[in-house]
């Protein structure tokens, strides 16, 4: 498994249990908890999930602030977990995903800002269920929850 980021969607089927995909994000979440790779999260993502996963209109079963925070916190407090934010070459690098993308408009901005973090950090890989993430040519985009879906006989 490669390290990279771990997108808010993954963190939100991780922490609701009624969701189809809760199964399998929680375990890719276990997983990269038990290994020694470099496992990131961005602040805009930490905020995005504490936003969703507390809202009742949004999410079905809202976590209270301070669970939404625990959930965040425990997978910061492991190793090989970290955050990662702006340095000074963000602006250029926003600039340049800007520049790159199909459509830049709206929420799309979210995705833009975790696609100029990762340029600036030299960090390749994400692993998101956000579809948006494959228009930008240099990430690769993993789904850990995608079902596979036998073929038809």
């Amino acid at each position: 498994m490669k390290s990279g980021i771990i997108d808010t969607n993954i963190l939100l089927y991780a922490a609701n249990q009624d969701c189809p995909e809760h199964t399998p994000a929680l375990a890719f979440i276990n997983s990269a908890r038990e290994t020694s790779g470099q496992w990131l999260l961005t602040e805009g993502i930490c905020y995005e999930f504490l936003r969703v996963s507390t809202h009742q209109r949004v999410f079905p079963s809202p976590l209270r602030a301070t669970e939404a925070m625990d959930f965040l916190e425990k997978l910061l407090n492991t190793e090989g977990f970290d955050l990662l934010q702006a340095g000074p070459r963000h602006w250029n690098c926003l600039r340049a995903v800007v520049a790159g993308a199909h459509y830049p408009a709206g929420n799309l901005f979210f995705d833009i800002r975790t696609a100029a973090l990762m340029r600036e950090k030299g960090v390749r890989v994400i692993y998101t269920a956000d579809t948006d993430f494959l228009q930008f040519s240099d990430i690769e985009v993993i789904n850990p929850v995608k079902r596979l879906i036998p073929p038809l006989r």
